[in-house]
């Protein structure tokens, strides 16, 4: 009876699937400041340990790219609510294996099902074009963005805390917190596509290659597949290094980079969260995108070049209107598709994600194990994010080719 009336309730279905995606995230971000610091123990060098970081990142990226369009064209056959039942339960199983391992070998088979787990934010974001009109998306995938936001200001403070313990302590606390996120999709969570809106399921749909080649064939879609790859391949090569850069360059531990990733929590947060609405109405999802990627270009540059850690502080708020530019892309994006398609089209944006999830550590860390042993005040030891400057830049030259292109259609 209760789950019948929160079904009913769109407005409720948008709070259920914002806590559930920040109990999620929570988890994540308990494990960020502290998993470089594991993978340490089994290594012994900066080198060694940036090189192993990498590849337990793109394992985690291989998993995720093929099975973000499983679970989406999943959830498009028999509905979000048990596809994100049976991820947040995967999920919290791998969290407690971290907190058990023993070697690399097994760090790498638990980043498998961390990976194909993780997926499940691809279905969350379906779960959002379910419930809101077209016009009112932008707005909605900015709170579902405040929501990983919020999510990333205290799971890495708290993982940076506990810590100080036991290096393994934040994922047993991850673990539990997707024990709660779970228990709470369960009992509370309503389905949000109705039977006769979904789609039958076959591998063919699936398939993360068809499903990107689908994608860049939607009308309206076009180039933004390849902006859109661009702009997660930098952030996922920031991210990826973010810890080690800070370790080398500015000697920061786990609990100084919790800190610094809770300011960019915040940030994100308050961008996407309370100023993304007003934003988009002001300029616009094209030109907000625009705004996005140069605000991004030019921190990127200032992150690779600055010597004192709270600089880093500083380019954050440089960076501000980056993080509008991901929803405004993505409502863009999502409106250029139909209802029973929304499940698919956002496992094949998670499938681009996941491909930069692969080759952005791979390639951010080679880098930075290259430069990790340089003084921390040589220039090229932020080589890393000088790249992502330049795949930044070139997502903005794309961008507006195709916003020109588009303009000109419309004219002609």
């Amino acid at each position: 009876m209760l789950r019948q009336f929160f079904s009913q309730n769109r407005q409720a279905s948008q709070a259920f699937i914002l806590v559930t995606v920040f109990l999620d995230v929570l988890g994540i971000g308990l494990i960020i400041p502290v998993l470089p610091a594991l993978v340490g123990q089994f290594t012994h060098s900066p080198d060694e340990q940036s090189a192993w970081y990498g590849w337990l990142s793109a394992m985690y990226g291989t998993m995720q790219f093929f099975m973000a369009p499983v679970l989406g064209a999943l959830s498009d056959k028999f509905g979000r609510r048990p596809v994100l039942l049976l991820s947040i339960a995967g999920l919290g199983f791998s969290f407690f294996t971290h907190a058990l391992a023993t070697s690399l070998f097994t760090l790498l088979l638990v980043r498998v099902i961390s990976g194909g787990t993780a997926a499940s934010f691809s279905v969350a974001n379906a779960y959002i074009a379910d419930i809101t009109e077209p016009e009112l998306r932008g707005k909605a995938f900015g709170k579902l963005g405040a929501a990983f936001g919020i999510g990333f200001i205290f799971g890495p403070v708290l993982g940076g805390l506990l810590s100080t313990h036991n290096i393994r302590l934040p994922f047993i606390v991850a673990g539990g917190m997707a024990a709660l996120n779970w228990l709470y999709g369960y009992f509370v969570l309503p389905e949000s596509l109705p039977k006769d809106r979904r789609a039958p399921f076959s591998f063919k749909r699936a398939n993360p290659f068809a499903a990107l080649s689908h994608l860049g064939h939607v009308h309206g879609v076009g180039l933004l597949v390849v902006v859109f790859a661009l702009a997660i391949f930098a952030q996922f090569t920031l991210q990826s290094t973010w810890v080690l850069y800070t370790q080398f360059r500015f000697h920061w531990t786990p609990q100084d980079n919790g800190w610094s990733l809770f300011a960019v929590g915040v940030v994100a947060a308050v961008v996407q969260g309370g100023l993304l609405g007003p934003l988009i109405k002001r300029f616009g999802e094209r030109k907000l995108v625009m705004m996005g990627f140069m605000s991004a270009t030019v921190a990127y540059l200032l992150y690779g070049s600055i010597t004192a850690g709270w600089m880093m502080y500083v380019v954050m708020g440089v960076n501000a209107l980056a993080y509008a530019a991901g929803p405004a892309m993505q409502t863009i994006i999502s409106k250029a598709v139909g209802p029973r398609e929304q499940g698919l089209m956002q496992g094949s944006l998670n499938s681009i994600q996941s491909l930069a999830l692969i080759g952005g550590p791979l390639l951010g860390t080679s880098i930075l194990a290259r430069v990790g042993h340089l003084n921390p005040g040589d220039w090229r030891l932020g080589s890393t994010f000088y790249f992502c400057a330049l795949l930044s830049a070139l997502a903005l030259l794309i961008a507006w080719l195709h916003f020109r292109r588009e303009v000109r259609l419309l004219a002609g």
